[in-house]
């Protein structure tokens, strides 16, 4: 677990600049401000958190969430920051680990019980496992840890093993976001290893009781704030100019800075905006697509909870207050599909889902994004940069960078933790891999 420096510690001299305000910046930011006195956070947009945040839909009426995401207690560095900004209590966490699923093609349900132990009793007992499923196809995934780096999940499976399809399918689209003939069996493992393996301790799904931003953004925003941080919004950074080993200004759209010879830098971008800013920086250049459908349901509902559907293209359905919620990940199959095409589409596989045949399909909104994460490819996993640069002064941060995990929220989230904490001279001793 990552450590915040001792009381006694001695505060860091110059200016510490992180350019972007999403989940990898915020996470950076907030660590390091317990060791920087002068910090300064640069935003393109108006707001902060990115592709994880909460808005008022206007055609709703109600705030939304502008994706998807499921953490799980198995995410160490997002637990340490909802500790870090006071947020960890605007979590909804089960007592149990338990994930309910439904079969569009065979109309069966099942709930998937892991007990909360590290020792895997759960499997002997079929009321827990998958329905069809053996023992032994329970043992299966470990096989992904023997895989070398070019492996793909479906080179690891067998296609027509039912659990595959019911269990680790589902899984490892949603956890990479890519087609399993393309998706990277090694990330599909740490992403296992770090979850399933670890019990069902680990398994316990984390749901804000209101909202991503709720949870994720506004604490992080007022805890900077409270230390100190400089929070620069519309601050769009079109240029990094360097010299020799060192980082010597950022021209962003409001003006040049220059950098101190004590100051630094971390850049928490997104692959496509860091790889695009007059430095060769290595970064993912292959993207996929994901498409989320929401439907306005004022109708008295079973408490916020998630859904998997298995044979339907809303793969997972989050109920939340207000809002019935879909996800279709590695979605480029259908990201230009029409808007209207999609929701009804969507609808149906709720419909059958959620026991609500005959309810009128309601107000709703489809997003798409088209880059919404890197392709988690074994090619991809070789142009993943790590958090040291050739520039002794600038340091890297976000999802696509080299940590071990696919686009997610806790990758993100450990992506700038991390920077601080190199910065900071304590490097990080976990078992994630890092490039220079």
């Amino acid at each position: 677990m990552n450590q915040d420096p001792s009381p006694g510690a001695a505060p860091a001299v110059g200016t510490l600049h992180i350019v972007g305000a999403g989940l990898a910046g915020l996470a950076a930011a907030v660590r390091a401000s317990t060791r920087h006195s002068r910090i300064i956070l640069h935003e393109a947009a108006n707001h902060a958190g990115g592709r994880c945040r909460s808005y008022l839909d206007r055609e709703l009426g109600v705030r939304i969430d502008n994706g998807n995401h499921l953490m799980l207690t198995a995410n160490r560095a997002a637990l340490d920051y909802l500790r870090e900004t006071g947020a960890l209590e605007t979590m909804l966490v089960p007592a149990e680990p338990a994930f309910p699923f439904f079969d569009r093609r065979s109309g069966e349900r099942w709930t998937l019980r892991p007990n909360r132990g590290r020792l895997p009793w759960w499997v002997l007992f079929p009321e827990r496992r998958v329905p069809g499923t053996r023992l032994a196809d329970y043992l299966h995934p470990f096989k992904l840890a023997r895989l070398d780096a070019k492996a793909t999940v479906q080179q690891a499976f067998e296609r027509t093993n039912l659990l595959y399809q019911r269990l680790w399918l589902p899984f490892a689209v949603a956890a990479l976001n890519t087609e399993p003939e393309r998706a990277s069996a090694r990330l599909l493992w740490n992403v296992i290893r770090e979850s399933f393996a670890e019990g069902g301790e680990a398994l316990l799904p984390m749901v804000p009781r209101e909202g991503l931003s709720e949870s994720l953004v506004d604490p992080a925003l007022a805890t900077l704030a409270l230390r100190g941080v400089v929070v620069r919004f519309n601050a769009r950074l079109r240029r990094i100019e360097a010299a020799g080993e060192r980082i010597t200004a950022l021209d962003f759209t409001d003006g040049r800075v220059t950098i101190e010879p004590d100051d630094q830098v971390i850049l928490a971008l997104p692959a496509q905006i860091a790889g695009d800013l007059g430095l060769e920086i290595a970064t993912p250049d292959e993207f996929r697509a994901i498409v989320n459908g929401h439907f306005l349901f004022e109708h008295q509902m079973a408490p916020p909870g998630i859904l998997g559907v298995i044979g339907g293209l809303a793969e997972w359905i989050f109920v939340k207050p207000q809002v019935i919620s879909t996800t279709t990940s590695a979605a480029d199959r259908v990201v230009d599909w029409g808007a209207e095409e999609l929701a009804h589409e969507l609808w149906g596989d709720v419909q059958m889902a959620l026991g609500l045949q005959g309810i009128a399909m309601p107000n709703w909104r489809i997003v798409k994004e088209k880059r919404a994460t890197f392709a988690a490819t074994p090619e991809a996993e070789r142009r993943r940069s790590g958090t040291l640069t050739r520039w002794r002064n600038l340091f890297l941060a976000g999802d696509w960078t080299c940590i071990g995990l696919p686009s997610t929220i806790e990758g993100a989230i450990r992506s700038g933790q991390r920077a601080a904490s190199v910065i900071a001279g304590r490097r990080e001793t976990d078992n994630l891999y890092e490039t220079t």
